[in-house]
């Protein structure tokens, strides 16, 4: 039988939303969910991540976040509340699992309703003994217990375990040695343990959105690829300077070199998943990061007089940058982009230095900032009547068509 590890803390409530779906993925794929509790504050400790990584998020993201879990919650039609005083200490928790023993998915299941459906801090002595009660155990001996020696070592060790595995945050899973970070992956562990992933469901019309995006980004470049099958006419190309982006919203210009050593093998082994996903021979570039600036004005030019010509131009320059592995910071590389296209390239060149072509660059960038965007790509769905709905990642567009088709309100 297959199996697929998943490990996790209470305190990370994408691992609760997970949670929620391991039956469904045992069903599906007929493999054994082994269930691994971990602390997740050793994890962060030992890829030097802040405790409580939420609060060091900046406002954009931080509300993207908020809406991401709530969004995930009604896709998959969960109760979820973020409680007061999150995050709460979850070691007496982690430990009673490992007092009581396997099969450690019913008490799990009663520990994350109390922290994420009634928002109680499972923290305290009388709230985790409650849970116990609840849940047929003698709840003060198995707290007791929790205080013994071979409990406490065999939680590091576990913790230890998940750090070996590559682990710097919850939830994980892994199959067949590879790791699969988020809630959002949970199509990937399907799909690695042999399912294939449920087509997006077709719809007549939706909703109109903007996908902002910069060449120099390799998430964009993945998400590019999806764009016109997922949204079609309904969207809108919306050229931003990333770095532009970064400096209004105060984050470092290449937030990847600012990674963890084991996050960054794990985002290196998840772009190339994705390209894969998408048939898009993804090679890593001979420069990064890219002064794509001149590019990019090309585009909003060509946005302005060929609008028929910027799928093809974009879809071009992404391919060169990302997959030929061509310098787009060399305006004889845009030139010669353009002119493949038919597109007059010196012109459009010329027209870089325009104070208007400048103009709108800035312009643009800063509507993105504006409308929330923090990151690339990003998708904004624009739904009549409510606030518009914004969707950071690739990975995040699938999402995004939901609410964009009127499946996700």
């Amino acid at each position: 039988m297959n199996t697929v590890d998943f490990y996790f803390d209470f305190s990370c409530p994408y691992a609760y939303l997970a949670s929620t779906q391991l039956s469904r993925v045992a069903e599906r794929t007929g493999a054994e969910v082994i269930i691994k509790p971990m602390l997740l504050g050793g994890v962060f400790r030992a890829n030097e991540v802040p405790q409580n990584l939420a609060a060091s998020l900046g406002p954009a993201k931080a509300r993207h976040n908020a809406y991401d879990l709530q969004r995930h919650a009604a896709l998959w039609d969960v109760p979820y509340s973020m409680p007061m005083g999150h995050p709460f200490r979850t070691v007496e928790a982690l430990r009673s699992l490992l007092v009581v023993g396997p099969p450690f998915q019913p008490l799990m299941d009663a520990f994350y309703r109390a922290y994420w459906v009634e928002g109680r801090d499972i923290g305290k002595a009388e709230v985790v003994i409650d849970v116990l009660d609840r849940a047929g155990h003698d709840g003060k001996a198995v707290l007791a217990a929790t205080q013994e020696p071979r409990i406490k070592d065999e939680l590091r060790t576990r913790t230890d375990e998940a750090i070996d595995a590559g682990l710097f945050g919850a939830p994980g899973f892994v199959v067949d040695g590879q790791l699969y970070w988020g809630q959002d992956r949970i199509w990937e562990v399907e799909n690695a343990l042999g399912v294939a992933r449920e087509p997006l469901p077709a719809s007549s019309a939706l909703h109109p959105s903007d996908f902002y995006f910069d060449f120099s980004s390799p998430f964009a470049c993945i998400g590019f690829q999806k764009v016109e099958r997922i949204f079609g006419a309904s969207t809108t190309l919306m050229p931003m300077l990333l770095g532009g982006v970064f400096k209004m919203v105060g984050t470092n210009n290449v937030p990847l070199f600012s990674f963890s050593a084991s996050k960054k093998r794990w985002v290196q082994k998840d772009m190339e998943r994705q390209a894969e996903q998408v048939d898009f021979n993804l090679k890593w570039p001979k420069r990064f990061p890219v002064n794509s600036v001149r590019a990019l004005r090309v585009a909003l030019q060509i946005q302005a007089s060929h609008e028929e010509a910027l799928y093809p131009y974009c879809h071009k320059v992404f391919q060169a940058y990302w997959s030929e592995q061509r310098d787009i910071a060399e305006a004889e590389e845009i030139k010669a982009i353009c002119q493949e296209l038919g597109l007059d390239g010196e012109g459009l060149l010329e027209g870089t230095a325009d104070p208007a072509v400048k103009g709108l660059l800035i312009e643009t960038t800063s509507k993105a900032v504006a409308a929330g965007v923090f990151g690339a790509p990003t998708t904004v769905v624009h739904v009549p009547g409510k606030e518009a709905a914004l969707f950071w990642g690739a990975d995040r567009m699938e999402i995004a068509h939901a609410m964009a088709s009127g499946r996700l309100i």
